[in-house]
């Protein structure tokens, strides 16, 4: 009886593909594909999804228009998930806040819709609703657990709150689905988040052998993170690992980057030789040649070299001018360690060190360029001249931006350090079309900063975010822009912190 029952279902589900196909020959012969044939299929099919997403796509239908029709669907088909699911997938992929009613609607009708929990994570982190994103991941895992798309997410979303737990379901993720980009992508960002060096060269090693990077993509990106991390510890792996990264590349991209690659961990290993052979003067000869990728990490590393060389070949006052330059765009530990080793052997004092570094800061730097914008916590407006006196860390944001989201737990953590001293926190919404996220936003993530909406064609002069986001920005209490086009993350909180307590300090003295 239970074989029969199963055959007549398979009957029945095949004589349904069979008829949506004939709906769709019959639309390709007659060249009627206009959404009333699209109306009247969905009549006869309302579950199926493909012919809602291609009503949606051809209708051209307003907003408004759509949510009327789809209300509609959603009383004459009752028990219906798709119906609602249909058009909440359709609105969550254009980010818009009416996603979320039609998405709640779909898994109150079908309680293991996989893919409605998923998007109603998508959907409630640009709510700010971060605690129950993770419960409805937590459902999609749970409905579907063979996706390793759901297990990939469930996962990072614990990477900024219990690190621990995201590195246990990270390794879960990589066991479970050794064929899946996902189980690379895993391994990938959790060498990435790793602090420790020794856990970060184990994941990447990982990632290596058990995601070969000739067949995953999300292999063959970490090996330009792994190759940075190598360059630092042993210059001769990284040259092991940058031959062997070209000799399996096969798009011009990755032949031109890895042979730059090669070519600067051979460089590196020449100068690490010569200083070996106490030859500093050789060792910069090379790394004066010395050019890193754009986006490398290596920089720092680098400079930090050839100001070794430069230092030691009795040049010390250049290799001082080129590390006083560097961090005062950016300060970080290590450059500052560099520079008052120089500065000493110079016979600077520390105060005479400090005044050399914003010397090059004040050169560099120049009034910020005034913005009124709409509050949307206030009534009015508000205008970057009503901080004057005060240090503002400014960012460039939207609801939908992933990256801005994953941001902002590490400014906050900075922001946090400076509680009642003068600094003021702004964000500025790019995308208007989002406003109905922002308030319930702000309110469930407990994020600090005080949203603005940007308005478009604006002027923004110095401070234009070049209509991307994150992009961010700190202005001293004079209103003079002093950092800009800075990243923050996990390994680099301090800098932002250095920078912000530069400002505060000087400008208390």
């Amino acid at each position: 009886m239970k074989n029969l029952t199963r055959a007549s279902v398979m009957r029945s589900q095949g004589i349904v593909q069979l008829t949506l196909l004939i709906f769709f020959i019959s639309f390709s012969v007659l060249g009627q594909t206009e959404t009333t044939k699209l109306y009247e299929a969905i009549e006869a099919y309302p579950d199926s999804l493909s012919l809602h997403q291609q009503y949606i796509k051809e209708s051209g239908l307003s907003e408004e228009a759509l949510e009327e029709q789809y209300h509609k669907w959603i009383k004459k088909f009752p028990k219906s998930a798709i119906v609602p699911f249909a058009l909440g997938e359709a609105f969550c992929n254009k980010e818009l806040p009416a996603a979320k009613p039609l998405l709640l609607k779909a898994v109150e009708r079908n309680p293991k819709l996989a893919k409605a929990y998923f998007y109603l994570w998508i959907d409630g982190e640009r709510w700010g609703d971060f605690d129950k994103s993770t419960e409805y991941l937590l459902k999609a895992k749970q409905a579907e657990p063979d996706n390793p798309d759901y297990a990939f997410y469930y996962a990072a979303s614990f990477g900024n709150s219990d690190f621990n737990k995201y590195r246990e379901l990270s390794l879960e993720v990589t066991r479970k689905f050794p064929e899946s980009e996902r189980g690379a992508q895993s391994l990938y960002w959790l060498a990435h988040r790793s602090s420790d060096k020794a856990d970060k060269i184990k994941y990447y090693e990982l990632l290596k052998t058990k995601f070969p990077p000739e067949t995953f993509r999300w292999s063959s990106s970490g090996m330009y993170s792994y190759f940075d991390v190598l360059l630092e510890i042993s210059s001769e792996k990284a040259v092991i690992l940058a031959q062997a990264m070209l000799d399996i590349s096969t798009s011009e991209r990755d032949l031109k980057t890895w042979k730059k690659q090669l070519t600067v961990a051979q460089d590196v290993n020449k100068a690490n030789v010569y200083f070996l052979e106490n030859n500093p003067k050789k060792a910069l000869s090379v790394l004066d040649s010395t050019v890193p990728l754009r986006w490398s990490n290596a920089k720092d590393l680098i400079l930090l070299l050839k100001t070794k060389a430069m230092d030691e070949s009795g040049k010390t006052e250049s290799a001082y001018d080129e590390l006083k330059i560097a961090y005062a765009k950016s300060p970080e530990k290590k450059l500052k360690k560099a520079l008052d080793k120089y500065g000493s052997k110079l016979g600077k004092k520390s105060n005479e060190i400090e005044k050399d570094i914003w010397f090059v800061r004040d050169t560099m730097s120049e009034p910020a360029t005034n913005f009124t914008l709409k509050n949307y916590l206030t009534p009015g407006k508000t205008s970057l001249s009503d901080y004057k006196g005060k240090v503002v860390l400014l960012t460039y944001w939207f609801p939908g931006c992933g990256p801005c989201r994953g941001e902002f737990p590490h400014f906050q953590s900075v922001v946090d350090k400076f509680e009642g001293k003068d600094l003021v926190y702004l964000g500025i919404n790019i995308v208007p079309e989002q406003n109905d996220y922002v308030i319930p936003f702000m309110e469930s993530s407990g994020y600090s900063f005080i949203p603005l909406e940007d308005y478009p064609d604006r002027d923004k002069g110095n401070l234009d975010n070049r209509r991307v986001a994150p992009m961010n920005f700190i202005i001293d209490r004079n209103g003079n822009l002093m950092f800009s086009n800075f990243r923050t993350d996990e390994h680099n909180q301090d800098v932002l912190e250095e920078m912000i307590a530069s400002l505060l300090e000087r400008d208390q003295s």
